[in-house]
């Protein structure tokens, strides 16, 4: 949906980084290394106006979603899978989670909604709208092409 009509804001992508993962196949530090994300932490103001993914929300991501992604971003949580449920993710307005996908990450891959942080984005992304930015994060992973074939995203 990425247009040529004029200049388009590209979105602000924020995580929430617990520490729980193998640092080597962590993708949000992968990420935030090539400066495509910030870290920031949950009293963080922008928690309380940026879709916050959140894979218990009753509330699914949607193209009406796009002003919101435009104008505050997108935030995800990274952490272990199995602490999930331990981190309080209902306290913030605009929680959404993501319609069922494979993952294609090399830990979890085939899984259904075993997303990592990038594919997680970027899954966002593309049904936002955003998907030069989407395939930008996924290019940085030799697997990304694959979450992008796998979830037939155009």
């Amino acid at each position: 949906m990425d247009s040529g009509n004029g200049p388009m804001k590209i979105p602000k992508l924020y995580c929430i980084h617990h520490g729980q993962c193998d640092p080597k196949k962590c993708t949000a530090l992968k990420l935030k290394k090539a400066n495509l994300i910030n870290f920031i932490d949950e009293k963080n103001r922008i928690m309380q106006h940026a879709i916050v993914l959140n894979p218990f929300s009753l509330r699914e991501i949607s193209i009406n979603d796009r002003d919101i992604i435009r104008r505050h971003g997108i935030v995800v949580i990274d952490c272990s899978w199995n602490e999930l449920s331990s981190i309080n993710l209902t306290r913030f307005k605009k929680e959404r989670k993501l319609p069922p996908l494979l993952a294609a990450n090399p830990t979890n891959y085939g899984k259904w909604e075993k997303l990592s942080s990038v594919e997680a984005l970027a899954a966002a992304l593309y049904i936002t709208g955003y998907d030069n930015l989407a395939e930008e994060l996924l290019s940085k992973f030799s697997w990304g092409i694959q979450f992008k074939i796998l979830n037939n995203f155009k």
